[in-house]
């Protein structure tokens, strides 16, 4: 069992920047994929960023150049660090893990992002 830890979500005006961490309950070394999910009021969940454990990135298409997923391995935990951030990306950001590369098989409880002036 895995369990995440999501903090850093808050309100920004538009063009802010925030930093959310994601800690887990044990090592991250070993698990394949981390990443970052976003759901909006009324919305499906959206894949926002991965990272994989050889440090592999991708991006939503809406995120790219935005958004950037670490990983700090010694500490067990993941960042995303959000710049430019639009009223569109308010939504619960919720942290995951795909241990074996089958899919997300942990998720955390989410933090609320909020981008309004």
């Amino acid at each position: 069992q895995v369990q995440l830890v999501e903090s850093g979500g808050g309100k920004v005006q538009p063009g802010g920047s925030l930093r959310l961490s994601c800690a887990a309950s044990g090592s991250i070394s070993s698990i394949y994929a981390m990443g970052w999910y976003r759901q909006a009021p009324g919305k499906q969940r959206e894949m926002v960023a991965r990272i994989t454990s050889g440090g592999y990135t991708n991006y939503a298409d809406s995120v790219k150049g935005r958004f950037t997923i670490s990983r700090d391995n010694g500490k067990n935990t993941v960042y995303l660090q959000m710049s430019s951030l639009k009223p569109e990306d308010t939504a619960v950001y919720i942290c995951a893990a795909n241990p074996t590369g089958r899919g997300v098989e942990y998720w955390g409880q989410g933090t609320q992002v909020t981008v309004s002036s």
